[in-house]
């Protein structure tokens, strides 16, 4: 697999704290031996749930934001590597492949400035690289029949993941985001605040969800789609959930699922929707973090999920540098997420 970095047994082991007489998951996860073989190891293997990470926040600079997300995939990573392995989850089920390889294309942003009308035009189009090779990558996930985990990096990255698993499929798929914002900016050059309107016209999904959007973070072109087209797009305001309470959480994520059950869904979760979380666009006013963990959970219970992707983490920016919250926050919304997933196959 071309731009891809696996993570080797000996990287996975240095993040496993051990203890007498206790396995963590980290000590039983699988792991790709070869970038090379990477399409050959994947399909012979009976393990249903793929982690990597995309350690970049050049999308989040490019829609000129904060950087910062390129710091979320090993802390997260860390905390769950080092949960218990037991009956509720176990590391043998899981396969830890490794990052995509944009180190390149991060050496070569770093200097830039988004103020700097030539410079914001770089950053998308490197943006528009790490689009490239996202895809290539879930794609070849996709056709090994697996569940991707996706640890970004910037939400520009869920255009990536769908049209990764849409061309595998050859069909568009529905996709689900709890998020403030809907991320249907205008198609102006690759950012991460427009990953869902290329999605939609380049043809790779078919209908897309927001549960917890803030109506005064998200301009008219984006709520534009919601008003001209409901029969594709649909969302759930944070002020008629939690301001004017017209209608309970819990009711308005499962009209959000069953907006979406009908196909195969990809499903997004940005932190920038959970109160205090350090990320590009800190909210003071958002979903807790137990209402994050029903949501993973609820997607991967009831939807037929082709991936999960948490996007915008960024804990170089909080306050207290040696608090691993964002961290352990993503092992939280990792484990959850397989868990509902798990049921679901369970049950049926």
């Amino acid at each position: 697999m071309v731009n891809f970095n696996v993570l080797n047994p000996k990287e996975i082991a240095s993040l496993v704290r051990t203890r007498n007489g206790e396995e963590r998951i980290g000590g039983s996860v699988t792991f790709i031996k070869d970038a090379s073989s990477f399409k050959e190891e994947l399909s012979g293997m009976d393990k249903r749930f793929v982690i990597i990470g995309i350690p970049e926040d050049i999308g989040v600079r490019a829609n000129m934001g904060r950087g910062g997300a390129n710091t979320a995939f090993i802390p997260g990573l860390d905390s769950f590597l080092n949960q218990q392995n037991n009956i509720f989850l176990r590391g043998r089920d899981l396969i830890v492949a490794g990052t995509i390889h944009v180190a390149d294309l991060m050496h070569e942003a770093e200097h830039l400035n988004q103020k700097i009308p030539t410079d914001l035009k770089k950053l998308r189009t490197l943006t528009s690289e790490i689009d490239t090779r996202v895809k290539s990558v879930l794609k070849t996930i996709a056709t090994c029949n697996k569940i991707a985990i996706v640890i970004g990096g910037g939400h520009n990255n869920a255009y990536g993941n769908i049209s990764g698993y849409s061309e595998s499929l050859n069909k568009k798929i529905n996709v689900i985001n709890c998020d403030a914002h809907a991320d249907l900016r205008t198609l102006e050059g690759r950012h991460s605040g427009n990953g869902f309107s290329y999605a939609y016209n380049d043809g790779f999904m078919q209908k897309y969800c927001v549960l917890g959007l803030h109506e005064q973070y998200n301009n008219s072109e984006a709520l534009s789609y919601f008003i001209n087209t409901p029969n594709q797009f649909m969302f759930q305001s944070f002020e008629d959930i939690f301001v004017r309470e017209k209608i309970d959480f819990k009711i308005a994520m499962e009209r959000c699922l069953n907006y979406v059950k009908d196909n195969v869904c990809g499903v997004e979760l940005d932190l920038d929707a959970i109160t205090n979380i350090p990320t590009s666009a800190k909210t003071s006013s958002g979903i807790s973090t137990l209402q994050a963990r029903q949501f993973v959970y609820n997607c991967g219970k009831n939807l037929n999920s082709a991936y999960l992707h948490i996007a915008e983490g960024a804990p170089v920016l909080a306050h207290r540098k040696a608090d691993n919250k964002t961290g352990k926050l993503i092992a939280y919304l990792i484990s959850d997420f397989i868990k509902g997933v798990n049921e679901k196959n369970i049950e049926n």
